[in-house]
């Protein structure tokens, strides 16, 4: 599954960088994150409850954050479990300085097997296309606010 998207702030890219790396900040901004732990530099334990349609549970995750150009890209791994599923993805952010302030630019891959992938397919797009929404809507509000 692929997701893009591309989101403005009316903020500096040197604040967006630091608030989009803030573990508190994306602890309170991914949608149903119960704990978004650092174990190490740049790795952190996730878990989150999510579900797609009538199909819900709680997942266990690691995500890294690897090839850092400070403040212009990085990208992020991410591998979890839970509820009969596994989720693997890659997302890439590209921060650009804009004449209202900044905008961020989503890549992302992410592949779902299990449960949620054989009931919720259907779903699965427009529910990562909401979700991701959601998770950028909260870092403009925490940014900017």
């Amino acid at each position: 599954m692929k997701i893009e998207g591309k989101y403005s702030f009316n903020i500096s890219r040197r604040k967006l960088w630091d608030t989009l790396l803030d573990p508190d900040v994306l602890a309170s901004c991914i949608p149903g994150c119960q704990e978004f732990r650092p174990t190490s530099e740049d790795r952190y334990a996730v878990s989150l409850k999510v579900g797609v349609g009538a199909v819900s549970g709680t997942y266990r995750a690691t995500v890294a954050v690897i090839d850092k150009v400070e403040p212009e890209t990085y990208t992020m791994l991410v591998e979890g479990k839970g509820s009969g599923t596994t989720i693997t993805g890659r997302g890439t952010m590209t921060l650009q300085e804009t004449e209202q302030g900044s905008e961020v630019s989503l890549v992302a891959d992410a592949r779902v097997t299990g449960i949620i992938a054989r009931v919720g397919q259907r779903l699965m797009g427009s529910a990562s296309k909401s979700l991701v929404g959601q998770f950028f809507d909260c870092i403009r509000a925490r940014a900017e606010g």
